[in-house]
């Protein structure tokens, strides 16, 4: 999750709204350990629709697809996805869709979330495709729900009076 955040760190200082998100490939350790994994960072975005002019560059989205291209395919098995804030119904449904096991994120969206906070939507809707394996809430909460306040708050002084 610091990655994460250092990821929405980099898009507040652009001016834009401090959402991160970072994809991980868990990997079994072949070095004997029982149980012993290995995490390798396969991508990283930043909210960047104010800088490309396009409402679905959200963080997780631009994640995504970096990874896929990396990777060289849409499918993401056996990766765990983490973000700052929860996502929101469109982010949830590309997640599902390009088959991420595992959604980690730190604060709540009460405006948008579509895993817990404003919709249910992995309770009240299955992908016909996938179904996220685990969903962890909350790591982190406060330092990322910090770093929205922060730069909202920021926003609101200079605002034009």
């Amino acid at each position: 999750m610091e990655m994460a955040i250092e990821q929405a760190k980099k898009a507040g200082n652009k001016g834009e709204v401090p959402i991160g998100a970072v994809i991980v490939k868990r990997q079994q350790d072949d070095g004997g350990g029982i149980g012993m994994h290995t995490y390798h960072v396969i991508s990283r975005g930043y909210n960047m629709v104010e800088t490309i002019q396009d409402a679905s560059a959200h963080a997780e989205l631009q994640a995504l697809r970096r990874a896929a291209k990396k990777i060289q395919n849409w499918r993401l098995l056996n990766m765990t996805l983490y973000c700052t804030l929860e996502p929101c119904p469109i982010c949830l449904s590309a997640i599902q869709q390009f088959r991420i096991q595992t959604l980690v994120y730190g604060a709540p969206q009460v405006r948008y979330g579509a895993v817990e906070s404003h919709m249910r939507m992995l309770d009240d809707y299955q992908h016909p495709s996938h179904t996220i394996e685990e969903v962890v809430s909350g790591v982190m909460k406060a330092e990322c729900a910090d770093i929205l306040k922060s730069f909202f708050r920021r926003r609101r002084k200079e605002r034009p009076k």
